[in-house]
């Protein structure tokens, strides 16, 4: 890696290197919410199974913790990577994570599925590109 004199990193990647393929790694936020969906962890653990189904993905394990007073943590791990939602019913917030790797992964459909979920009247959703090298791509994996 090299760093310019502003501390910048440059790209040192050939053109042979650079990646053929982007993951996509969702980071929505939901505002003002259903405070009783947030709190419900039977329901969290059932929305966010059906949500990878949607994008397309394998769930691998789904595992989950409510909070007391309030508050539940979901994780699905997923052939393709995970999704995670952490929530806060008192202030009708959820903060989601949805990161997938592959071709036919259709992220978008989990978030907004999210969102009609909970019935956020607001939401952010920032979009990150991951690149992965190609080597990784090429790699096969088989699900034990």
């Amino acid at each position: 890696m090299e760093i310019d004199k502003k501390n910048k990193i440059l790209d040192t990647l050939s053109n042979d290197q650079k990646l053929s393929h982007q993951s996509k790694h969702l980071l929505l936020e939901l505002y003002r919410c259903d405070y009783e969906k947030l709190n419900d962890e039977s329901f969290l653990r059932c929305t966010l199974n059906k949500a990878a189904k949607l994008a397309r993905a394998k769930v691998l394990n789904l595992i989950s913790n409510k909070f007391e007073p309030q508050g539940v943590t979901a994780i699905a791990l997923l052939a393709e990577s995970h999704i995670s939602i952490h929530t806060w019913p008192e202030s009708n917030y959820s903060a989601v994570d949805i990161f997938t790797c592959g071709r036919s992964m259709l992220p978008e459909l989990a978030s907004q599925y999210l969102i009609e979920s909970l019935k956020a009247k607001e939401h952010s959703l920032r979009v990150i590109k991951r690149n992965p090298p190609d080597a990784v791509h090429k790699q096969v994996r088989t699900v034990v």
